[in-house]
């Protein structure tokens, strides 16, 4: 969400794009600025959702929220203050879920960070996470690298269990972040999901990250890269796309831009492109070439 349009914006490209779902920031992701609710252009925004078929879309917290520094009490308690705001504003633009990373223990170990994630769900200002809380905080699967929290399926079932409220927690699942973690989700889907079944229950993945990869899996490195170009492969992530267990959970694409090879300064959204393809069911080796020539 960006310029006058905000909200409005955000449909208006998902519309552009052929989607039927969408996930947004409610601002820049990398600070805390925002607009005031009213500013967000929020009943014109729903007015073109329901003009096109589009039902539920997702909100993602921002990256700088970090319940699992226990470095720094300033950072967590931004984080805590903020997450609580960023509640405050997907309730009011009637989204049902927000992504969060679970954050990083920044050298402090696992133990550590994942306690403090507790403790700022639990607590915070004016408690972040309560029986009416109106959404839902779908933690992200995480691909590993540095201190992330959520590099495996038990870690996440630990903050699980020490959520007094735990019935508003849900999961995103991200196949690029699942892969490169070291799950086998190319080959085994279904044996990754029956272990994610047996820890916290297939049902609690409330939206997926549609993400392929740059790295072999169990890399831990988090490059994601075009649907079906990269390490993980079209027909797997269509396997997934289409899997019966999770035909009605939101699936969403983090692509990268496709950068003109003729203006290093340049790159385009793949998305509408990307959309066609998964809709059609067919890979097409060209589909970046024509992204670069739809943007010419």
């Amino acid at each position: 969400m960006s310029g006058k349009e905000m909200m409005l914006g955000s449909v208006k490209d998902a519309v552009a794009f052929g989607a039927n779902t969408f996930m947004l920031y409610t601002g820049a992701p990398q600070n805390t600025r925002r607009k005031d609710i009213s500013e967000l252009r929020i009943q014109e925004a729903h007015e073109l959702m329901a003009q096109n078929g589009i039902e539920e879309f997702v909100v993602h917290a921002p990256y700088i929220i970090n319940l699992a520094n226990t470095v720094n009490p300033a950072t967590y308690e931004i984080a805590v203050e903020f997450l609580a705001k960023e509640i405050d504003r997907a309730t009011a633009m009637g989204s049902q879920t927000i992504v969060l990373h679970p954050g990083s223990h920044v050298g402090e170990g696992v133990d550590k960070g994942i306690a403090s994630i507790v403790k700022g769900l639990n607590e915070g200002l004016n408690t972040v996470l309560t029986a009416d809380t109106p959404v839902n905080i779908a933690l992200e699967t995480m691909a590993g690298k540095g201190s992330e929290i959520g590099r495996n399926f038990e870690e996440l079932a630990r903050i699980y269990d020490g959520v007094s409220h735990n019935d508003k927690l849900r999961v995103c699942f991200d196949t690029c972040h699942t892969s490169d973690a070291g799950y086998d989700i190319i080959h085994d889907f279904d044996g990754v999901v029956e272990k994610f079944d047996r820890l916290i229950g297939k049902d609690q993945i409330a939206v997926f990250h549609m993400n392929d990869s740059k790295n072999e899996p169990g890399a831990a490195k988090d490059r994601h890269e075009n649907f079906g170009f990269g390490k993980i492969g079209f027909e797997p992530l269509m396997y997934i796309m289409n899997h019966p267990d999770f035909m009605e959970v939101p699936k969403i694409l983090e692509s990268p831009y496709i950068k003109d090879p003729e203006n290093s300064k340049k790159s385009y959204e793949p998305f509408k492109r990307e959309i066609a393809m998964i809709r059609n069911g067919k890979f097409d080796p060209k589909m970046r070439e024509k992204v670069v020539e739809d943007n010419r």
